[in-house]
């Protein structure tokens, strides 16, 4: 390990608004703010966005920085990557950022019942080789997960270069009944106007340097 990543690992540890791995928390009621994150953690009663594999944390904190009034969570294991989004919400006092160092298929440990109003799944690993096609963050079992914590009216978003997965993403929604609101193969050569769409991850940029179309989509799930 580099010089610089022990520096930012024990920096991490004394962040406040970083949750680390412990197995306490992966047992029922073993995670403190499951069901009260809102109340006990945030101190308020505002809805509750994750961000999915947050990498370095630029969705939740752009989020969180247009929307005050809502409490945004990123989610994902590598702690160098979420020090850099930890740092940002710290440097700019934002008290409704929050960040959980977790495997996404342990998500479920962390929030209770209709707890989270809305999800952004933002480049994931596409997982291209055929058996760890599972582990998709938009296979039937993760949306399974997210059913243990999603309200019945909330709405999941995906953003991705890869085009396989994405029309697994398709097939996914279609193939359960879920309820696809909008799609697209070209978000920025599409019509939408939606200003939170213009947040650019560090990949997202690097993709498009490269001349890859971004895709987009959301949906709500089945009851």
């Amino acid at each position: 390990m580099t010089k610089r990543k022990i520096e930012r690992f024990a920096e991490l540890n004394t962040f406040e608004n970083v949750f680390h791995p412990k197995l306490e928390y992966y047992v029922e009621g073993g995670f403190p703010f499951k069901g009260s994150w809102a109340k006990d953690f945030f101190k308020n009663n505002n809805p509750i966005v994750l961000e999915l594999g947050c990498g370095k944390g630029e969705y939740t904190t752009g989020l969180a920085e247009k929307y005050p009034e809502k409490n945004f969570i990123g989610v994902d294991l590598k702690g160098e990557r979420i020090w850099k989004g930890s740092k940002t919400a710290i440097d700019k006092g934002m008290k409704n950022v929050a960040f959980i160092r977790t495997q996404i298929e342990r998500i479920e440990y962390f929030f209770e019942k209709d707890e989270v109003s809305e999800i952004w799944i933002t480049f994931p690993d596409p997982q291209l080789n055929k058996p760890r096609i599972k582990k998709r963050l938009t296979s039937p079992a993760f949306l399974e997960r997210y059913k243990k914590f999603i309200k019945p009216e909330g709405i999941i978003h995906l953003k991705t270069d890869n085009a396989i997965f994405f029309e697994y993403s398709l097939n996914i929604i279609h193939e359960n009944n879920h309820t696809l609101l909008f799609t697209t193969h070209d978000l920025y050569g599409s019509e939408l106007t939606d200003d939170i769409l213009g947040i650019k991850t560090f990949y997202e940029q690097k993709f498009m340097e490269k001349g890859f179309k971004i895709c987009y989509l959301k949906f709500k799930l089945s009851t």
